[in-house]
């Protein structure tokens, strides 16, 4: 395994390459997990991710005219564009760094141009937000260089937006929220209607986060997604008849989304339902990292996988394969399905001293069941994004 300092000298040494100076800056872009409040975030609902030590790391120096140059370590590209001058590249990747230039000369910033050399260890497709790391440390490498003056939640917003409008993905601001206000040892509750958001404490000395990647990317996402987004709509236009207060699933409670089962159709009352516990579900998850219950916050894991798998029918066979492999494992204390579902990861809270036979039974399971090599990642919860000296 490659250590961040290490990385970093490969990274400067491509640097000095490409561009025959030295660098003026060094910045790190977290991923990002979720350990409770999954599709509560269109509903205006709560979150409780955390940034980790998989990461985007940017090498960077300000140029004296109005260009971006760019090397792609990890694809072993580059690319270069005019900052007066920003069209989409069939590449892909470098729209979201584009983007974000756009969003801040469209905010009244006239950032310079820049040399960028990039790569990191997030692995792709496993539902960490490599996207938003790759955004955010942007974002806050150009405002550190050109002392833009702009607020952490200003940059966030702007990477939110560079998603949205110049890549064309209709992301929540989760992402881009954890990425840049992430701290070590601590879970963020954001309030995704108001972006209210507070620290709880997640120390874990004695247990580790594993996130088990299924390989696996069903094509249901995408269109089930938007089925799912239309139907907690029509719960709450149902809703909003009887409580004209109610906007969003996140004004509703469970109680009331009872009361009117009957006049909900198809499969509305389930969604609503779900995402009404799923809110619930991080408040109570908070008071228990505040006592340090891990047992009790691993447990309401298994409670979102339960609710993701049959109540808002967003899994899949792979991952509840993966979850069902853990329930009678002393050593796991929760384990749910990440993300939008139909595929990539689940996280799994291991006891410390017991994470390496885990990896190796469930790889081994997996395999068996599947034919398919299971890649396992154990994170640790680290800072947002920052200046590495």
């Amino acid at each position: 395994m490659v250590t961040q300092h290490a990385y970093i000298q490969k990274l400067l040494a491509v640097f000095r390459r490409e561009f025959n100076r030295e660098p003026d800056l060094l910045v790190r872009g977290p991923g990002r997990i979720n350990l409770l409040g999954e599709h509560t975030d269109y509903n205006g609902g709560l979150v409780l991710p955390a940034s980790i030590d998989k990461e985007i790391l940017f090498v960077i120096a300000r140029r004296d005219d109005q260009t971006g140059r760019i090397v792609a370590e990890n694809l072993n590209q580059t690319f270069s564009f005019p900052l007066d001058a920003l069209t989409p590249s069939p590449l892909g990747w470098p729209d979201y760094l584009m983007g974000v230039v756009d969003q801040l000369q469209k905010a009244g910033f006239q950032p310079g141009g820049f040399d960028l050399v990039f790569g990191g260890n997030i692995p792709v497709g496993a539902g960490l937000s490599s996207s938003a790391a790759l955004e955010c440390g942007l974002a806050f490498a150009l405002n550190q260089l050109y002392d833009l003056g702009l607020a952490t939640l200003d940059m966030v917003k702007l990477s939110q937006r560079a998603e949205n409008l110049f890549v064309g993905v209709n992301c929540g601001i989760m992402d881009q929220f954890a990425s840049m206000f992430g701290r070590a040892q601590s879970v963020i509750q954001l309030d995704c209607k108001s972006l209210h958001h507070e620290y709880f404490p997640f120390q874990t000395t004695d247990y580790a986060l594993i996130l088990c990647d299924s390989g696996v990317k069903h094509s249901l996402g995408d269109s089930e997604y938007n089925t799912r987004r239309q139907e907690c709509e029509t719960g709450v236009a149902i809703l909003q008849q009887y409580d004209a207060s109610i906007h969003l699933l996140r004004d509703a409670t469970t109680a009331l989304v009872d009361a009117h089962r009957d006049e909900m159709p198809g499969k509305v009352y389930q969604r609503c339902r779900y995402v009404t516990e799923e809110i619930q579900r991080v408040r109570e998850a908070c008071q228990d990292l505040l006592t340090n219950n891990l047992v009790a916050f691993g447990r309401k894991m298994y409670e979102t996988h339960d609710g993701l798998q049959h109540e808002y029918e967003v899994s899949c066979e792979e991952l509840d394969f993966l979850v069902d492999q853990t329930r009678a494992d002393d050593a796991v204390l929760g384990s749910r399905m990440m993300g939008g579902g139909f595929g990539g990861c689940t996280l799994n809270l291991v006891k410390r001293e017991a994470a390496d036979s885990f990896v190796s039974r469930m790889q081994e399971a997996y395999q068996n069941r599947f034919g398919i090599e299971l890649k396992c990642y154990p994170v640790r919860i680290t800072n947002g994004t920052s200046v590495l000296e």
